[in-house]
């Protein structure tokens, strides 16, 4: 099945990243993408941490989002119908109980353009180098369920995904969970990852998580400079099983393509059956 990773550089204003979050689907989808995922902030980068909870959405009827209520679900939802993909909505603010929060989501649509799964981000990112500061949890609260869904490729095989979002990278507890009652065939991981925690460790951690759950990984990520002054990394990559790197793109808005493989997924589990090997977790 081919899959694509988008990447943006995503700007203040939802109407020009929803438009060209379409560009992108579409583009993916003429080049025979069935699965395609976007960024982490992809409907918003905004000038303020606090810009996100004016755009929050109640959480729309899966099979119906309403435009007025709830746009961005509307765009996700038309633009995996329109193009007949997958559609991982990379993040977007879903309102919570709390006027001050939001919760950080993952929405998936399948084909028909009915939403399937959420995934609420669980680990929120907080990052202090005495001259840059982050601090989601000022504005966002946390989730608390790891969440997989399974996907039904045009050829009528399923494969089991499991979510994450750009901060869980870090714990790989969480992956392990995705994967106790039954592996993974794919790991995606919407991000915006700073440049400077990115150079460091972007790579190592996406290719970690993929070599310990002999699994894939597909990371669409932010890339680029953004108006409100934050570099965000980019590379956003597809991984193979054994850790190797598929596909990549540096910075700048565009289209990382690639397959995944069952054949050589299943044939790396079986010459290092390390997942039936586990003892703790």
């Amino acid at each position: 099945m081919k899959v694509a990773a988008l990447q943006m550089v995503s700007t203040p204003r939802v109407d020009e990243n929803l438009a060209q979050a379409q560009t992108l689907i579409a583009q993916a989808a003429q080049a025979g993408a069935e699965l395609v995922a976007l960024p982490e902030y992809f409907c918003l980068m905004g000038l303020h941490d606090a810009d996100k909870l004016a755009i929050a959405e109640p959480l729309a009827d899966a099979l119906a989002p309403d435009r007025t209520r709830s746009p961005i679900q509307a765009a996700l939802s038309e633009a995996a119908k329109a193009n007949g993909v997958w559609v991982i909505g990379g993040t977007l603010p879903l309102q919570s109980h709390d006027a001050q929060r939001a919760f950080n989501s993952v929405l998936v649509f399948n084909p028909q353009g009915q939403r399937v799964a959420r995934y609420d981000k669980i680990h929120l990112f907080c990052f202090d180098n005495g001259q840059r500061r982050y601090d989601e949890s000022a504005t966002l609260l946390p989730g608390s369920e790891p969440v997989a869904f399974t996907v039904t490729d045009r050829a009528g095989g399923t494969w089991r995904v499991g979510l994450s979002v750009c901060y869980d990278l870090r714990f790989p507890e969480l992956f392990r969970a995705l994967t106790k009652d039954q592996p993974c065939d794919l790991l995606v991981l919407p991000a915006a990852f700073t440049h400077t925690t990115g150079q460091a460790h972007w790579e190592l951690l996406l290719r970690a998580r993929a070599v310990e759950n002999l699994c894939h990984v597909l990371a669409p990520a932010q890339g680029g400079e953004h108006e409100n002054g934050r570099r965000t990394f980019g590379h956003s990559m597809l991984i193979g099983p054994w850790g190797e790197v598929l596909g990549v793109q540096a910075e700048g808005a565009g289209v990382v393509l690639g397959t995944l493989d069952r054949a050589h997924q299943a044939k790396m589990r079986q010459q290092l059956p390390a997942l039936t090997h586990r003892v703790l977790g």
